[in-house]
């Protein structure tokens, strides 16, 4: 496959760089008719062009507008010696094609600035109404998208009409009349919209109205979120949550990307990039509590922020390094599922103190079930959730089962007929192109086998969910992470992977979730005895999963939302008084 893609990028490139001097050359000679079937060919090879390949033209000083250019001028070459009585005509191309040029560079700056205008307010937002902004409404995002690069194409329409015959010569003239034309009409309309949105770039207008809007809000718990677009799925898990709870919830986002990446909610939202402006943002004055779901450098920021409570909530409870971090120790407060997680940080020794360790449950759980399609005899066939973790940022070959034993897996679950949901990490080959390609194996050995009858599933998008997901799955193989930790709330079997070789003893006091999991090592030989006794209703770990259930997720009642808001509530009281306090200690002013 590689080897193809190669071989068909180095075939456009060369086509298309054999189309220069082969224009040129017809444009000398003249031959009109041989011009006007290169220019298509030209034009093709460029829109087919990999975008690779257009780089490392870009590297070799053979840039976009250079070929473009280059096409240009074998047009207007070709106007000049095949018309040489009318130089009128390929004066007025050549005036036409410069314009054009100039036409660009202005309808680009203004789609710019208006997307700057739109998109990259000094403090954009989501759920919040800002009267005070008076925003106006989007332009179509085809008249932001046509700039820059694209508009080069434009220059089609006159280069093609220029190997007209020698009597129309006037037609290329009349192309890049056209194209101007519509260009001024494209720049005037962006024109009044850049006018009309120019205000939403003024720092201190945007920041004063968001700031009063959030003071009316008057929240008292803050979601606080920074990291990449593809982190996004970390605060996406606790909307619903956050959405339930009686406290009114603000979330705050560091990156622009993460506005459009976090997931559907009601909740208010605001995205605030600049720390400066994070720090002196009044209207957090009301905030009791706030939540961090990862541990990212941006934290600080929040941190400092006065007379609120920090309590780190994480992505998911599980035995992986992430779950006992160091970093963790920063805050006023940890949150954990069960007392598997306070005794998680207690073995690692990180300095996060026990006093400041609170189980709260897993609230986003509430929603598992406990049995499957198959259970209750809606579906013929069993399902096998396999959700493997990623390769993490190290050259661990023992983090994820994806790279050591991935696709072997799926193919043996796909010989025993059942019916299989592939649940990637939203993360899998971000780092590693091994594990990128064992990812691909997978997939395409799904996509070969659902043409046999049984609906398989690959997920790769937000929908369905992971935990929509559990109650499709009769049984799940995951890999030491929070998906296996979860799964337990469904009491169903599942399955763990012992990519390591570590015996089983071992690794089950080494990783708490593994407890009461089947285990698999990497030549798969457990997984046809573990298939066979579920097929015979022989589940001899239901008991251990029953215990291991309070310990890992914590006691089924009260609710877990309701357990959720109670920790919030208490959190709240305490950051009140601590603001109390402190505020007693302060001396008295004459």
């Amino acid at each position: 496959m590689r080897v193809s893609i190669r071989g068909r990028a180095a075939l456009l490139t060369a086509l298309l760089l054999a189309s220069y001097p082969a224009l040129l050359a017809a444009a000398l000679w003249p031959l009109p008719w041989v011009f006007a079937i290169l220019v298509p060919l030209s034009y093709a090879a460029e829109v087919a062009l990999p975008a690779k390949a257009a780089d490392a033209l870009a590297r070799a000083h053979l840039g976009a507008t250079l070929r473009f250019l280059t096409r240009e001028t074998a047009a207007v070459l070709l106007l000049a010696r095949a018309a040489p009585a009318e130089p009128r005509w390929y004066a007025l191309l050549a005036a036409g094609f410069f314009l054009m040029h100039g036409a660009r560079a202005a309808q680009t700056w203004l789609a710019a600035r208006l997307d700057r205008c739109h998109h990259q307010m000094p403090v954009t937002t989501r759920n919040l109404d800002l009267p005070a902004l008076r925003i106006p409404p989007a332009p179509p995002r085809t008249l932001l998208a046509w700039r820059g690069l694209r508009l080069l194409y434009l220059d089609a329409l006159p280069v093609g009409l220029a190997a007209a015959p020698a009597s129309a010569g006037w037609a290329g003239s009349a192309g890049a009349a056209a194209v101007l034309a519509a260009q001024a009409a494209a720049a005037a309309v962006l024109l009044v919209h850049v006018r009309r949105a120019a205000h939403l770039l003024d720092r201190s207008l945007v920041v004063a109205a968001v700031d009063e809007a959030v003071r009316a809000l008057a929240p008292q718990v803050v979601l606080y979120f920074s990291g990449p677009r593809t982190a996004a799925y970390q605060a996406t898990m606790w909307l619903g949550t956050l959405e339930a709870i009686a406290p009114t919830t603000l979330v705050v986002l560091r990156e622009r990307a993460l506005l459009a990446a976090l997931g559907p909610t009601t909740l208010p939202v605001v995205c605030i990039p600049s720390s400066v402006d994070l720090m002196n943002f009044g209207g957090l004055g009301s905030a009791r509590v706030a939540l961090f779901p990862a541990n990212v450098g941006n934290n600080i920021h929040m941190l400092r922020v006065p007379g609120i409570r920090s309590v780190f909530i994480g992505h998911g409870d599980s035995d992986k390094e992430a779950s006992f971090n160091p970093y963790t120790k920063v805050y006023d407060e940890v949150w954990v599922a069960g007392p598997a997680g306070r005794d998680r940080y207690l073995r690692a020794q990180v300095g996060v103190r026990d006093e400041a360790i609170v189980e709260v449950g897993r609230p986003q759980l509430a929603k598992v079930l406990r049995t499957s399609p198959h259970s209750e005899g809606a579906v013929p066939y069993r399902t096998v959730l396999y959700a493997p973790t990623w390769e993490g940022w190290t050259d661990d070959l023992f983090h994820s089962s994806l790279l050591t034993m991935g696709p072997r897996l799926v193919r043996a679950l796909l010989e025993r007929q059942v019916r299989v949901v592939y649940k990637p990490h939203p993360l899998t080959g971000h780092r590693s192109p091994a594990a990128r390609a064992a990812h691909r194996e997978i997939m395409a050995l799904l996509r070969e086998a659902s043409s046999g009858g049984v609906p398989h599933l690959a997920v790769t998008e937000t929908e369905p969910t992971l935990y929509e997901c559990f109650n499709e799955a009769d049984l799940l193989i995951g890999d030491i992470s929070s998906v296996v930790s979860d799964f337990v709330a469904s009491g169903k079997p599942y399955a763990v992977t012992n990519v390591a070789g570590l015996a089983a003893g071992e690794f089950r006091a080494r990783y708490s979730a593994a407890g009461a999991a089947y285990l698999l090592g990497g030549d798969l030989r457990e997984l046809p005895d573990v298939l066979d006794r579920l097929e015979r209703g022989e589940d001899r770990m239901a008991g251990a999963r029953r215990e291991l259930r309070a310990y890992l997720l914590g006691p089924d009642h009260p609710d877990p939302v309701a357990r959720f808001e109670e920790a919030v509530m208490d959190a709240c009281h305490r950051a009140a008084v601590r603001i109390d306090e402190e505020s007693l200690a302060l001396p008295a002013l004459d």
